[in-house]
């Protein structure tokens, strides 16, 4: 089933079609993005498909709830997306039908599929081979664009990478340092909302568990400074650590995520991003290289999209 899950999440323009219980639904424009129409049918589809069967099992008011809190924000990514598809349009940027199959093909490598299985797998997931095609091409174009504009036009320099060591020095003497990304929820002050908050984790645990990216996830989700950067806190001795994070990196592997687990402060979703020994500067500085690179582009990419947006004719009607 998470394989299945997998292949259509790759594509991060969802499903955009009439939700299977859209008999108790009345459809509705919820926004419109310069000439194009976002009904609350593309919206629902899109939260629903991202929760997997984690909203099922919930209680009727806690799923509304949830819905409520979150439909604001995958608005604005879905607006986000049609932004950047129109600009990549306007630019003249195209898709080729080859690009599209040579990446139809690395999903079926990937996941060791034939034709007769993607196609199946697609079926159990309201997708026809066609609209899998499609998303494919449009997130295809949406890398093409970013690529262009933004990816392309990075540059770290050595003493940027120094500067960066500098600050971070006092966490890189031990012999081992962790290189560590946090979401977090802060603690509520009603022990009663705890179930809100570790069902919020599990939707983010679910999330992750497809593939989802653990920094992009952090900035949605974590309610700690380091969201905005992706929840990146750095190289980390183990001495500064709270025993609730020990006793999770002591369990993980690099490139692992923890389970939700509380502190006095909050629940914290941990992932080790990489683990060094003091003797690894290299290694060290080729990462923090990487790191500057993401904090860059994240920072030119929300400056880009702003300007997208300020350009553009958006109505929203939640």
């Amino acid at each position: 089933m998470h394989r299945i899950k997998l292949i259509t999440l790759i594509i991060i323009i969802f499903t955009l079609s009439a939700v299977s219980d859209a008999s108790v639904l009345l459809d509705r424009v919820v926004a419109l993005v310069n000439k194009e129409v976002i009904t609350w049918s593309d919206l629902y589809k899109m939260m629903e498909h991202e929760a997997g069967g984690q909203l099922k099992a919930m209680e009727q008011d806690d799923r509304m709830k949830i819905f409520k809190e979150s439909e604001a924000a995958f608005l604005e990514n879905l607006i986000d997306m049609r932004l950047q598809i129109q600009e990549a349009m306007r630019l003249g940027i195209d898709v080729r039908l080859e690009e599209v199959d040579e990446a139809i093909e690395n999903i079926k490598n990937k996941y060791s599929l034939n034709d007769s299985a993607l196609e199946g797998s697609l079926k159990k997931e309201g997708l026809t081979f066609e609209n899998y095609k499609k998303r494919l091409s449009d997130q295809i174009l949406i890398s093409k664009i970013v690529r262009q504009q933004i990816r392309s036009k990075i540059v770290v320099s050595d003493e940027e990478i120094n500067k960066y060591l500098e600050s971070k020095k006092e966490n890189l003497i031990d012999n081992e340092a962790y290189k560590i990304r946090l979401i977090f929820f802060e603690k509520p002050k009603n022990d009663s909302d705890k179930k809100i908050i570790e069902e919020k984790a599990s939707l983010v645990i679910d999330r992750l568990k497809t593939g989802e990216d653990f920094s992009k996830l952090a900035e949605e989700y974590s309610e700690d400074p380091s969201g905005k950067t992706g929840g990146d806190l750095g190289f980390i001795r183990k001495s500064y650590m709270a025993e609730e994070f020990v006793n999770a990196i002591d369990k993980m592997n690099v490139g692992d995520f923890s389970a939700p687990f509380w502190t006095e402060k909050g629940l914290h979703i941990i992932k080790l991003d990489e683990k060094v020994s003091a003797d690894g500067m290299a290694e060290v500085r080729e990462d923090v290289r990487k790191q500057l690179i993401e904090d860059k582009f994240l920072k030119k990419y929300k400056s880009w999209i702003k300007d997208l947006r300020e350009k553009a004719y958006i109505i929203i009607r939640l």
